[in-house]
């Protein structure tokens, strides 16, 4: 059974997208590109979305990028892409949303960091200036607490506080403490300025995955608007994966949660939509959500000398990423698919027999025949060239979307 959604929250509409109120949980993605270039920014916008992102976010740092908003979110809708376009602010985000109006009418929600909106009184000002402007707009905002930019006057007061008072609180506990504080205290400055709770989602990111867990379970047992999920400098690679999804799968498997979004450092010129795919495969684990078929690959050993099994693995999971675009709009229920692509005997049968559609690829000694299996039954047993087998398989995965899940009724 998937984890049950404890935390009871408001739901709020971002664009046609609910957050929160008992919803799924959403997979939100940020783009990579100068927002000031709005050909490129939207491309990657729409291929975000098609990767799995439900939303999308830009930084809007520079009158340049505010301009280019509206051109983004039209290029979007033009190419059939629905998701909502979320502009990120920093430091200069009520001067960027009052000068530019067409930008802020454009963006389905606002993301403030109230930690860098100002200083003193004029904080407060600034902050509520961007929420006045939501309210104008009828926008939902996202206020945004980061670790990494925290209001250092409420640090300080705490750590004083701390000193004078003998409390023995550890930095790490004190920073955690006024994260949640900072993001309460100023919920309640943005209901003041005029935003229902309806409008507003919260976030706490820190870069540890212990005091994320810490600070979001604080969080849902004082709150009940919508929690948006994510360690932020996760770093690269396997860092970045195993760290978000050590925090981030104990807090979903505690219903603490309503979007996420896995914020992996990417290679110099790598894959931006590697986050969205880490998002849908956690949230897929966890079966929160189905996003698309998952693929069980055995890891080789020494019965799999040949790398058969690992290419033919790595063709099927792209091709079905390729193909997912597609299929979602002419497939109900295809994205819960399960394919097996296994590298010998002691697992292959067993597994493909469990899976919709498998293969149990031949392991060092054993005969060059591949059975495959589908929905439990022995099929048909494919030989040939790995190109061969490939094709003959990818076929095979192909035919099984086309007759056994039911086609999708097209609305005009």
């Amino acid at each position: 059974m998937p984890p049950a959604r404890l935390h009871k929250t408001v739901g709020v509409k971002v664009g046609p997208v609910q957050v929160g109120g008992g919803a799924p949980v959403v997979v939100q993605a940020m783009t990579l590109t100068d927002t000031a270039n709005a050909a490129a920014t939207a491309k990657q916008c729409v291929e975000l979305a098609e990767a799995g992102a439900e939303m999308v976010r830009v930084t809007v740092n520079l009158p340049a990028a505010a301009e280019a908003v509206p051109e983004i979110k039209q290029r979007m809708l033009d190419a059939g892409c629905t998701a909502p376009l979320i502009g990120d602010f920093h430091y200069n985000g009520h001067v960027l949303l009052t000068k530019y109006p067409a930008c802020a009418d454009a963006l389905d929600k606002y993301r403030i960091n109230p930690g860098n909106v100002g200083t003193g009184r004029r904080r407060d000002e600034q902050f509520t200036t961007i929420c006045k402007v939501a309210r104008d707009h009828g926008k939902p905002v996202r206020i945004g607490v980061n670790g990494g930019s925290l209001n250092q006057e409420l640090v300080m007061a705490k750590m004083q506080e701390n000193t004078d008072r003998n409390l023995g609180r550890t930095s790490e506990e004190i920073i955690n403490e006024c994260m949640v504080l900072s993001a309460l205290q100023s919920t309640e400055l943005a209901l003041e300025a005029g935003l229902r709770k309806d409008q507003i989602i919260i976030s706490c990111k820190v870069s540890q995955p212990l005091d994320l867990i810490a600070v979001y379970r604080e969080l849902a047992r004082r709150t009940d608007q919508p929690l948006h999920l994510g360690l932020t400098e996760a770093g690269m690679g396997t860092k970045g994966l195993v760290w978000s999804a050590s925090a981030m799968g104990v807090l979903l498997s505690e219903g603490i949660g309503d979007t996420i979004r896995v914020s992996l450092t990417p290679r110099p010129g790598g894959d931006r939509r590697e986050e969205v795919y880490a998002a849908c495969e956690l949230l897929q684990a966890l079966r929160l959500r189905a996003f698309a078929p998952s693929v069980t690959a055995c890891p080789g050993c020494g019965r799999t000398t040949s790398s058969t099994f690992q290419e033919l693995a790595e063709r099927i999971q792209g091709y079905i990423r390729e193909r997912m675009p597609v299929w979602k709009t002419q497939y109900e229920g295809v994205e819960e698919m399960r394919l097996a692509v296994m590298g010998c005997v002691v697992n292959g049968p067993g597994e493909s027999k469990a899976a919709n559609i498998g293969i149990s690829l031949p392991g060092t000694g054993e005969a060059p025949n591949c059975p495959v299996f589908i929905d439990g039954q022995h099929f048909t047993t494919l030989r040939g060239t790995y190109d061969e087998l490939a094709a003959a398989f990818q076929q095979l995965v192909e035919d099984y979307v086309s007759t056994r899940y039911a086609k999708r009724e097209v609305t005009v």
